[in-house]
């Protein structure tokens, strides 16, 4: 009995101690909730939107970036190091199709929505040099291959093109090649775009040697196949971007005027326009030469036809109904890749022009405001800008992407890049040194400042 009675008090003991330990318990998490209330009450205003609690909205379209792959392929020598590490991305170009401009500066500066502007900086020292040579490259054309036919500078080679707000990684010849697979590109212009495609596949050879698949009887058109990635890029020979007919010799003699026809589109690139997934056109300073215009059927007039019984209209004219045809045909359109307009080119000719004796003796950039765009150049253009806010504005409407290239500040301040008088063989050859011969201050070397053409274009439509 006495050990029941033991066993009793232990259990009743043991069961009180728990009891007393729960509510202890309970009495301690009331009163902290209690507290919590009252004192954050007090210290934290109504006001305070919880959405500062995620400061930055996630982005639900966001496409997770893919890792770049390297060239596995080495260039030239003058390389030292693969140029496509660790870059930042960088902010996509708001197409200039989607804005309707009211002035000059918004087509002009992508900086005005908060985008990079690529066309505005300077060209600073580049001790790394091109990433390819006149030796290894052999699709530059003799006019523009200046170290064979013998300049004896090599500073124009060390430069590159730095815009003032943000960076601009060297072209990636791999990764633009990739992003092209099964695609196609074309240049569509005058000698200026068969420059800048020689540029281009140069840089491109520094992965794959492209296959030339096509040439006209002049070999002024070609289109070249990169197999590995199933990609074409051509160049189209259409000075005037509408129909002409032009009776001239290879240094730009003419017999005759130009018999230009405003009313049609070239069928060169017209009749193809729809197969390329990327164009870049231009045209430029052959709507000087002289010219007799025709539309619908009828000869409307002239450009310097001083002999023959017409009304002289002004190359401007010509040229203001050109770039308005084409740009509103390509607004029009159901292209449903890319088309870039490529705004007019400067030259670089001094004590006088291509036909009277000019010259471009400069071996280094100059800043800006050195050298003033000249009033022939800039009048192109202006036509070229005031034509293009009108059809971009269509172009964004009916949902076709058209964008504007303006070269013209970073070219305007290399007047060093010019063959000069190196577009010939060895022109001084047993001649001497001040001998006149022609000069050509237009097109540009290659290597050269023509390259950098290819940085700006990597960014807008690869890394954009």
């Amino acid at each position: 009995m006495r050990t029941l009675r033991i066993d009793y008090l232990k259990h009743k003991f043991g069961y009180n101690q728990k009891n007393l330990l729960l509510k202890l318990v309970l009495t301690i998490f009331f009163f902290g909730l209690a507290f919590k209330f009252v004192f954050f009450n007090s210290m934290s205003p109504p006001e305070i939107s919880p959405v500062l609690e995620h400061p930055f909205p996630k982005k639900t379209d966001t496409v997770p970036e893919q890792p770049q792959k390297q060239n596995p392929l080495v260039f030239s020598q003058q390389v030292t190091e693969n140029p496509t590490t660790d870059l930042e991305p960088v902010p996509q170009l708001l197409p200039v199709s989607e804005l309707e401009p009211q002035n000059e500066d918004q087509v002009m500066s992508p900086s005005n929505t908060g985008k990079c502007d690529y066309f505005s900086g300077d060209w600073v020292p580049n001790p790394v040099g091109p990433v390819y040579t006149n030796e290894s490259c052999d699709l530059i054309e003799g006019p523009q291959n200046c170290l064979k036919n013998g300049r004896p500078d090599r500073g124009f080679l060390y430069w590159k093109w730095a815009p003032r707000d943000c960076d601009l990684p060297p072209f990636d010849a791999y990764k633009f090649l990739n992003s092209m697979r099964d695609k196609s590109w074309a240049l569509i212009g005058d000698s200026i775009s068969r420059n800048h495609v020689q540029s281009l596949l140069c840089m491109l050879s520094t992965v794959e040697k492209p296959v030339l698949v096509y040439h006209d009887e002049l070999y002024k058109s070609k289109s070249w196949h990169f197999p590995s990635f199933n990609f074409n890029i051509s160049v189209i020979w259409s000075p005037f971007l509408v129909e002409a007919a032009i009776f001239e010799d290879f240094n730009g003699v003419s017999s005759s005027e130009v018999e230009l026809y405003l009313d049609k589109l070239d069928s060169k690139w017209k009749d193809q326009f729809l197969n390329f997934d990327y164009i870049i056109m231009s045209c430029g300073k052959w709507f000087l030469k002289p010219a007799i215009y025709h539309e619908n059927d009828t000869t409307l007039g002239c450009h310097a036809c001083p002999k023959r019984n017409l009304t002289e209209l002004g190359f401007t004219f010509a040229y203001r109904k050109t770039i308005k045809f084409v740009l509103n045909f390509i607004a029009s359109s159901n292209h449903k890749g890319l088309i870039f307009y490529r705004t007019f080119t400067p030259d670089h000719f001094e004590n006088g022009e291509w036909s009277s004796g000019g010259t471009c003796k400069r071996t280094k950039p100059v800043k800006e405001g050195e050298i003033e765009n000249k009033y022939l150049n800039k009048l192109l253009r202006d036509i070229e800008l005031e034509e293009f806010r009108k059809a971009a504005a269509e172009a964004s409407r009916n949902g076709v992407n058209l964008k504007l290239v303006d070269f013209v500040s970073l070219s305007l301040l290399r007047p060093d890049g010019h063959p000069g008088p190196y577009r010939a063989f060895q022109p001084f050859a047993n001649k001497d040194q001040n001998a006149k011969v022609q000069n050509d201050c237009l097109h540009w070397c290659l290597p050269g400042p023509i390259d950098s053409w290819n940085d700006i274009l990597m960014e807008m439509v690869v890394n954009g």
